[in-house]
This record gives structure tokens, sequence and C-alpha cells, in this order.
């Protein structure tokens, strides 16, 4: 739902989204912060989709400031977003007009989440000392975005030099991927100290320098850094050791390989960060970044241009990684993969042939005589506990016949008779 307040006022906006929430049910009511984005009119639209995708990971309430045109009379036009529009969130568009587009903190204010943090966005061009601005002063966080300076180098230095904590920038969130997979690398034996580094990147890449100035003041080793193209971004990182180099490589695209002394080289996927991914990564702490700090405050000094090169110096020195080979590992790699997993399909053994209906027929024919026959009682006879006494003849007296001998024992097996009955019978017949 999008709702749209001509020549309004804040206390206006105010009362619509309190009449929003009544009428559309709970909106958002987990809200953890308030997100400031400070842009232009042209900007605007990018910067607000963004927002509301990382608002799916942290609920908040989007206040976008946007400056129009600042000749003629003071005007604010707002409109309000909810529901599908506004991601999990719900969102605040200000467009300032006239004198009021640089009094912007003014009117934000009455907009504020209560008791919540505030974040405050630019993600184009930024002012000259963040924590010196009208909005910037209210934020716990201020991010910035260096890469869309019209020179990031220099706005790098320039935000090292008037640093306060709660800042950040997105080019040091954009390096997340590259710094877990070193530092992952580093972790594996022979745990070898670095004796020197190489960064690879493009002129105008201020991720590239914050990488470089990372591993300067985390490994306290030289750090080289290679000059590429402009727009190629983060190419590749070099960490020399005594038993072989580690190189982490991404030529273009999204795959990169990892070679290290020792170990196969390794196809990884290292995909190029969207701007709601690391807008969400931002969002996630609202703590100040020490380690972001002292790259910027303290690296960024140690990697000085004195050690800038070109790439193809650095690659033709020993000291760069070669990108073409790369690209040839990732290729080989991928093709023995798809060979390795077309032998296995096809080397594997075939499915056991269902038995037929007859044979299932007989097994279970003759497991069901086995169990008859193992649970029929047995007809042998109980043996006795004493056997019978046989009988003494008197030396006048002639031995009995046959068939006598053939009764007793009949009855002895039959019955639970006495031995002297057995006998008596014997002899009545």
């Amino acid at each position: 739902m999008i709702v749209d307040l001509p020549s309004t006022t804040t206390q206006a906006v105010s009362k619509k989204l309190v009449r929003l929430r009544n009428d559309v049910g709970a909106m958002a009511l987990g809200r953890v912060l308030t997100l400031l984005i400070i842009v232009d009119d042209k900007d605007a639209d990018e910067a607000i989709e963004a927002a509301n995708d990382a608002s799916r990971q942290h609920p908040c309430r989007i206040i976008a400031i946007v400056t129009g045109n600042k000749r003629g009379s003071s005007r604010l036009d707002a409109q309000i977003r909810v529901g599908g529009d506004a991601g999990a969130s719900e969102v605040v568009v200000l467009r300032l007009f006239g004198p009021l587009a640089d009094h912007g903190n003014s009117v934000v204010v009455p907009l504020l989440l209560p008791d919540s943090p505030v974040v405050a966005w630019w993600p184009k061009q930024a002012p000259q000392e963040l924590s010196t601005d009208a909005i910037g002063h209210m934020a716990q966080r201020r991010v910035t975005d260096a890469a869309e300076a019209k020179n990031p180098h220099k706005e790098m230095q320039r935000r090292a030099d008037t640093y306060q904590p709660g800042d950040t920038d997105l080019a040091w969130t954009r390096i997340t991927l590259w710094r877990g997979l070193l530092a992952a690398a580093l972790d594996q034996p022979p745990y070898e100290p670095v004796l020197s580094a190489t960064v690879t990147g493009g002129t105008d890449s201020p991720s590239t320098d914050l990488l470089a100035a990372w591993l300067a003041q985390s490994l306290k080793c030289p750090v080289t850094r290679a000059r590429t193209r402009a727009g190629s971004g983060m190419i590749s990182v070099r960490l020399e050791r005594r038993s072989g180099a580690v190189d982490l490589v991404r030529p273009e695209g999204n795959v990169a390989t990892l070679t290290q002394a020792g170990q196969p080289v390794r196809r990884i996927s290292l995909a190029r960060r969207g701007l709601a991914e690391c807008l969400a990564d931002e969002l996630r702490r609202l703590d100040p970044d020490e380690t972001y700090a002292d790259a910027l405050t303290r690296g960024l000094a140690k990697v000085g241009e004195r050690r800038s090169k070109t790439a193809s110096e650095a690659m033709a020195d020993g000291e760069a990684p070669s990108p073409a080979q790369s690209e040839r590992d990732a290729r080989r790699i991928a093709r023995e993969t798809r060979k390795h997993a077309s032998q296995s399909m096809v080397e594997a053994q075939p499915p056991a042939e269902a038995a037929s209906t007859p044979a299932v027929k007989k097994a279970a024919a003759r497991k069901l005589a086995a169990k008859k026959t193992a649970a029929a009682p047995s007809k042998r006879a109980p043996r006795t506990t004493k056997r019978a006494s046989k009988p003494k003849v008197a030396p006048n007296e002639t031995a009995k016949p046959a068939t006598t001998r053939a009764a007793a024992a009949e009855a002895s097996s039959g019955a639970a008779g006495t031995t002297a009955a057995v006998v008596d019978e014997a002899s009545a017949s």
C-alpha cells in the first residue's frame, strides 16, 4: 500500500502512520532501529529497494530524506509505504524542496522510533565529516560508500582523517568473504608467518585499499598494492611464506581459486556482494567496528604510494599470481569434476532385480513349514526319573512269554503307574 501526502507536515505524517497501523493491523511491531537514507531524487528508488531487502533481516522504520530542488519556497511531499511495498518494515519518503532541503534533521526527529538506535546511510555522496553532520550526529552508526565517490582513494583518506567510532563503509563490507577465506587458509598447517603480501585490484577500488590495509595492520608485513584497470574490482591476493605462497585469485565472475603449498588447487565460490546484502551486514551490528577502524586509520598509512605498482609489473617480479593461470585451473577443475561424476554414474552397480512372485511364494512356504516343524510338540515318551526294577523269578518258575514283556513295556510307557502294577498285570495274563 502506498499513500501520497503532498504539501504536508510531519505531524500529518505521524497521524497517518497511526491510522494505517490501526487499519492494516500489526505492522512491523518488532522494529529494531530507524534507518535514515540521505539521497538525491534520481538515486532514491534504488536505495529504498535495497533498504527494503535488508529490512527482511532487520525490521525497521525506513525514512528516506530526498533532497529536491532547493529553489522556490519550502515544501514537504511525503509518501508512506506499508505492506508488500515496504518489505518487512514501513517506509516514509520525505521529499524536501526549497530552503527546507538543508534542514532534514529537523524534519525526521518527530518520526524517529522511540528508544531505538538510529542508523544513517549515504548511498552516494556523503558529507565531509560524518560525526559533525546534523543527521550523522544523531545516529549511532554512519554508513557510507567510498566506491560511489569521484575519487575513491582520496575519499578513504578523508574518512581516515575524520574517523569517529560508529563510522563504517560498504567498501569494507564487500571484502568480508575475502578476509574470511584468507584467515581460514592461514589457520591451516604449516602455521608459518607471512613474509610479504601483494593485493591486486582496480585503481578505483577502495575495497582493495582496505584489504591491503587490513593485511598490513594484522600481519605486520610489507604489503604491495598492485593496480589493474578501473572497474575491475578485487582480483587477487598473494601471501608469501617460507613453504610457498597462498594465492586467492578471482579473475572475473563468481569463481575463485585458492592455491597453497602441498595442497591441490581448490575452486571456490566467491560472488560479488550486492548492495542489500552489504547493508544488511552493517545493520547486524550497531557497536563500533574496531577492526575497520584499525585498518582505516593505521593500515592505510602502511600501504603507501611507494609500494604501489601495476599488476603486470607485480606478475613479472613474481609478486602476484596470474589471473589467466587461475582461470585455466578453474576450468580444469570443473572438467575433472564433471568427468569424475560421469564415470561414477557409469561404474555404479546396477540395482538388484526384484524377486518374482512364484519365488517369493516358495520361499514364504518353506519358511512357514520350518516354523511349524519347530513348533510341533515332541512325540517321544517322557523319561521317568526312576527306572522300574526287574522282577525276580524263582528258580522253579518258568520265564514269562514275550507278549507279557511287551505288555509290561507298553503299560510302563503309557501310564504313570508303578512298576509293581505292571508286573501284576503281566502275571494275571
